[in-house]
């Protein structure tokens, strides 16, 4: 039998149960097993984690963990600077601004970060193969209430969203990933995740209720779908969603959406 101690630290005792939370404490196993395998068995997965200590040394997920070592595992740090220390991840740090995958629980998380400018994909027919392959494929961020999902071999990047309502999941991406300056709100369809363009208001005839196209002048399609876009009656509720998201009044909101969010 090996036994190790070990330690998490800050919110990744939302995982542990009571009895482990805030404190090192010792655990055992058969035979020699790798960081990754002995963290996920306490109930962490590796996405949460942004550095490893085995005996004050930085540590990958790949060493194998042997009697008498001592385990710190910590999340992200928000005031230390980690910078020049190995981190766990095999596929390094995220670079530039993410793209998202949410599983099928989170829609209305993603049609938030898309109204943001976000790219997020979403489909209600993948399953958890499907998602780890996309975001392994594709190098996107995992997003999910699963922490299961989380622990598959496939997944690098990845994130266990919290709360259950999709404003408070919306501040949690943000913070996380510290993308407030990246923000590009009416850039991207809430519903399929293209591109938005503006369009002439004379292409869009055809396509929009007689009322919306005299009384409106400014329209936006979106390049994957085609759907039209224009600043209807759910407009003062999305742009307010966004001024308490940033924090003061967005900047580019000549487009709007004549859905809500919430749908």
């Amino acid at each position: 039998m090996h036994t190790v101690t070990i330690r998490f630290y800050e919110e990744l005792n939302d995982f542990l149960p009571r009895a482990k939370r805030k404190k090192r404490y010792r655990t055992t196993f058969r035979e020699a097993r790798s960081v990754k395998d002995l963290i996920e068995a306490e109930g962490v997965p590796h996405t949460e984690i942004d550095l490893l200590l085995v005996n004050g040394e930085p540590s990958s997920f790949d060493a194998l963990i042997e009697d008498g070592c001592d385990i710190s595992v910590f999340p992200k740090f928000e005031s230390l600077n980690i910078a020049s220390l190995p981190r766990p991840n095999r596929e390094g740090p995220l670079r530039g601004t993410p793209c998202f995958v949410a599983d099928v629980h989170l829609g209305k998380l993603t049609r938030r970060l898309r109204l943001l400018g976000f790219d997020c994909q979403y489909n209600r027919h993948w399953d958890d193969p499907d998602l780890a392959a996309v975001s392994q494929r594709e190098n996107r961020v995992l997003l999910t209430r699963d922490r299961g999902l989380l622990m598959r071999n496939a997944v690098t990047h990845g994130i266990f969203i919290r709360s259950d309502h999709p404003d408070t999941q919306c501040r949690e991406v943000l913070h996380r990933l510290d993308l407030h300056e990246a923000i590009r709100p009416w850039t991207r369809c809430i519903t399929c995740n293209g591109q938005l363009q503006s369009v002439e208001k004379t292409q869009i005839q055809d396509r929009v209720p007689a009322y919306t196209y005299k009384t409106q002048n400014r329209f936006c399609e979106c390049t994957e779908c085609g759907k039209v876009y224009w600043q209807g009656t759910h407009w003062p509720k999305l742009k307010r969603f966004i001024e308490q998201i940033t924090g003061e009044k967005p900047e580019g909101t000549d487009e709007g959406d004549r859905e809500s969010v919430n749908q």
